[in-house]
């Protein structure tokens, strides 16, 4: 099951459960889609993975499988910028 992670890893910005900003690579690592397309060229910084858009858990199942309230915030390693 996803953790839905809380933030974007390069700015920290909140991508809560709904928000439709919010890009995935297989390993959850989490960005918002301006960072994503404009810094990480939808490639994740950490696996090389790509990064695409994440589902999001419907609100009839948010009470029994709640979202990451784990913030991880690296903004060194986003320092790259699409080329």
């Amino acid at each position: 099951m996803l953790d839905i992670r809380p933030n974007c890893e390069c700015c920290n910005a909140d991508l809560p459960n709904e928000s439709m900003d919010a890009r995935i690579c297989t390993f959850e690592c989490t960005f918002c889609a301006r960072c994503a397309d404009e810094r990480l060229a939808n490639v994740c910084p950490n696996c090389g993975g790509e990064l695409v858009r994440r589902p999001r858990r419907p609100a009839s199942k948010l009470g029994k499988y709640p979202p990451s309230i784990e913030r991880i915030y690296k903004p060194d390693g986003c320092l790259k910028t699409a080329a």
